[in-house]
């Protein structure tokens, strides 16, 4: 698609437009692959060994994958996948990371369990596909925490103390000195990335980050424009300049704005999970209880039923960056914006009530916690993906995730960051940090009451197919 035309299609055309951009098996007669290019989309370490087919495919540091839909396939296009789409976040870093010669990778001694002591590669972090299911009502509540959190920070004056709380989630507080200076040593819940600040007279952006497990990635765009370069070797031209060729392949302008544009809207108005209710008695009533247990042993704590869509925040818009709104040519719209809960996109959708609010039943806070009993938990991660890589805080391992969206959890299987998990028992008993207090009260409940948990778990499920008017897509 050409830049521009993004502003003059209907939305169910750019949606499918986006669709096939998501599902798309891309070649190297369209740019595929990246010879000359890590996946961050720095030049090669050493050039005289550029990532050419079919030595340019490597399962840990990318290419890695054909299409996007070969990882986010289940239940549908969009979705989550199983533990053998994993990724390694972070191995892009190397040219062609490889086992070979372990000199060219950094390792750490550890203790096996024999007590011997061995090297542990870190390499990158084993990650799990997490779905895109109902992704536009995870962003816009984000960025609406994001604007609530600014306008707070700028209401701070020297010397004093705001507490940074929205949508009934807390994110601690931030302090300023008489002098001035940002105090973030209060703030929670957000990653460095959103602390960090070039000078101390100046604020931190305080950015909710709702994608990657670890939050690094602001926005749906984001995380697709960094995955089609470092996953498939596609690259934007608006991430690495129109007309360039920095990935050495012959091919510029792999993906125009109007492409990033389109698979955007795609993910952002991909159906939301629901709430299955069980058709038998038995099981009816053991999740309803299950559900007020979930409440009753303080899960909702972090994983908070829903959040609110307020001020219209249904409205998902990307932005038209080529004239501003004072001088568009006829035809061009200020943004592409999409009513997450109108009719003609994919069903089911989210509708806002009386007060104008949306509620978003994807139980999560947005925050970032420690759920991990510490160095030694087998569940924390080798690479700290928030430090800068090659420093002693990027192999301090991390402990810190997003909390999960559990809206979805019922049938897409497996479970935690590293989907190492078959069940949704496991990964709740592994809950510790942070949520020791509801791990043991989970422990502590009889057999009835950690069935009934599950089974309540089990009901919010990513519906098999989905609705488009006049067709169902699986």
């Amino acid at each position: 698609m050409q830049n521009g035309e993004e502003f003059q299609t209907p939305i169910p055309q750019l949606i499918e437009y986006g669709r096939s951009l998501f599902t798309a098996n891309w070649t190297i007669q369209e740019g595929a692959g990246r010879p000359s290019s890590k996946g961050t989309g720095a030049p090669l370490s050493d050039a005289t060994q550029p990532l050419v087919f079919p030595r340019a495919f490597n399962r840990i540091s990318g290419p890695d994958a054909n299409s996007c839909a070969g990882c986010h396939n289940q239940p549908y296009s969009g979705g989550g996948g199983d533990i053998v789409t994993n990724v390694f976040v972070l191995g892009q870093r190397f040219d062609f990371a490889e086992f070979d010669d372990p000199s060219r990778v950094r390792t750490k001694s550890s203790l096996d369990e024999r007590g011997q002591r061995t090297n542990l590669e870190t390499i990158g972090d084993s990650r799990m596909t997490v779905g895109m299911s109902g992704a536009g009502y995870i962003e816009m509540p984000a960025r609406q925490m994001t604007a609530d959190l600014q306008t707070i920070r700028n209401a701070t004056p020297p010397g004093g103390v705001s507490q940074l709380v929205t949508k009934g989630v807390r994110f601690g507080a931030i302090a300023r000195s008489a002098g001035g200076e940002w105090d973030v040593s209060r703030v929670e819940g957000l990653p460095a990335a959103s602390l960090a600040t070039r000078d101390p007279h100046v604020p931190p952006s305080l950015i909710v980050r709702p994608f990657h497990q670890a939050g690094r990635v602001v926005s749906i765009r984001e995380f697709s424009n960094n995955a089609f370069n470092q996953h498939h070797g596609m690259q934007a031209e608006e991430r690495f300049g129109a007309g360039k060729d920095p990935d050495g392949d012959g091919f510029v302008n792999e993906l125009t704005r109007a492409d990033l544009t389109a698979v955007t809207i795609f993910q952002a108005t991909l159906p939301v999970p629901v709430e299955i209710v069980p058709k038998e008695p038995e099981v009816r009533k053991a999740a309803d209880d299950g559900r007020r247990t979930f409440t009753a042993i303080g899960c909702e704590n972090c994983h908070i039923p829903a959040l609110p869509l307020d001020r219209r925040g249904w409205i998902f818009t990307e932005p038209n960056p080529y004239n501003p709104p004072t001088n568009l040519r006829p035809g061009d719209a200020p943004e592409v914006a999409v009513d997450l809960s109108g009719k003609n996109l994919p069903g089911p959708r989210l509708k806002p009530d009386s007060n104008g609010v949306v509620w978003v039943p994807a139980f999560t806070d947005l925050k970032l916690h420690n759920i991990t009993s510490g160095p030694g938990d087998p569940n924390v991660e080798p690479l700290d993906m928030q430090e800068e890589p090659g420093s002693t805080g990027f192999y301090a391992t991390n402990a810190k995730f997003l909390t999960r969206r559990l809206w979805g959890v019922g049938n897409t299987p497996p479970y935690f960051h590293h989907g190492q998990f078959t069940t949704m028992r496991e990964a709740i008993l592994a809950h510790c940090g942070e949520a020791d207090e509801s791990r043991l009260k989970f422990e502590r409940l009889s057999a009835y009451g950690r069935d009934s948990v599950i089974e309540f778990l089990k009901t919010l499920q990513v519906l098999p197919r989905y609705s488009i008017p006049g067709k169902t897509v699986r």
